[in-house]
């Protein structure tokens, strides 16, 4: 698949540094860490979302897009950056119309987030800036495994009850620094969990995005259920925004360094 990709975006690859167009989030995020200002014609409409995008603050300098694919035409961008899993008609009018188009997988690991930022940054003509931002993450990792942490098992929990599993992203951020999963045991890739399965599981921990003193909406209630307050108080509650680990990047080095402080906070 990857081979296919970069066969496809061949005829960008002639513009040392192309101008381009993203429609995914997660490549919003390479775009805006890797890209030269003058590179960037227009981002996704989630790139100025400050819940989501780490780089939603620069996102603010640049066109945002509605969604639909005329809009990446006029644009005449040399190249264009989308999730594998970017609506499949956007993607396949774009394609029909010869627009070179990049592909980006779901980033499931560590080493995948690295692997598509060094991608992004041979796309983008910008290897250096890449190599950079793979040393500033394998730096946080150096230093996540060189502290020492209690190895207790952690729950991702989300809105509505919902959880990372097992094959995914945070599993590995937990990894580096010796902790588990407890979502595994429930799902590959993620899935809702009632909170009765998860008062039964007993995790040491859950890990949240943020901080809530009460329920904002139906959504948030479970977070806040007293049941789940009362086994899990402050001190066995930590923080990730999900802004930092929602897309594979070069913000996971801070994701690292943040996950290793709570980590060191609740082994206290």
């Amino acid at each position: 698949m990857a081979a296919a990709a970069v066969a496809w975006v061949a005829p960008a690859l002639a513009e040392a540094h192309p101008r381009v167009v993203s429609i995914n989030m997660c490549t919003d995020q390479l775009v805006l860490a890797l890209a030269d200002p003058d590179q960037i014609l227009a981002l996704s409409v989630y790139a100025r979302d400050p819940m989501l995008s780490f780089g939603a603050a620069a996102a603010a300098n640049y066109p945002s897009l509605s969604g639909v694919a005329e809009e990446v035409l006029v644009l005449q961008p040399d190249l264009v950056l989308s999730g594998r899993y970017t609506r499949q008609t956007t993607r396949g009018f774009l394609k029909a119309k010869g627009v070179a188009l990049a592909e980006f997988d779901i980033a499931r690991s560590i080493a995948d987030a690295t692997a598509q930022i060094r991608r992004a940054g041979e796309l983008l003509g910008q290897p250096a800036r890449a190599d950079a931002a793979v040393a500033a993450i394998d730096a946080a990792v150096a230093r996540a495994k060189a502290r020492q942490h209690a190895r207790l098992s952690v729950l991702p929990l989300q809105r509505r009850g919902w959880v990372a599993g097992g094959r995914t992203l945070t599993t590995d951020l937990l990894d580096v620094l010796g902790l588990t999963n407890a979502g595994a045991a429930f799902a590959a890739t993620g899935g809702f969990v009632p909170l009765e399965k998860i008062i039964a599981h007993r995790p040491d921990a859950l890990l949240l995005t943020r901080e809530l003193a009460a329920a904002e909406d139906q959504g948030s209630a479970l977070l806040v259920h007293p049941a789940l307050v009362k086994l899990y108080p402050p001190g066995r509650r930590i923080y990730l925004p999900e802004r930092l680990t929602v897309c594979g990047g070069p913000m996971l080095a801070e994701a690292i360094d943040r996950l290793a402080a709570e980590a060191e906070r609740l082994g206290r």
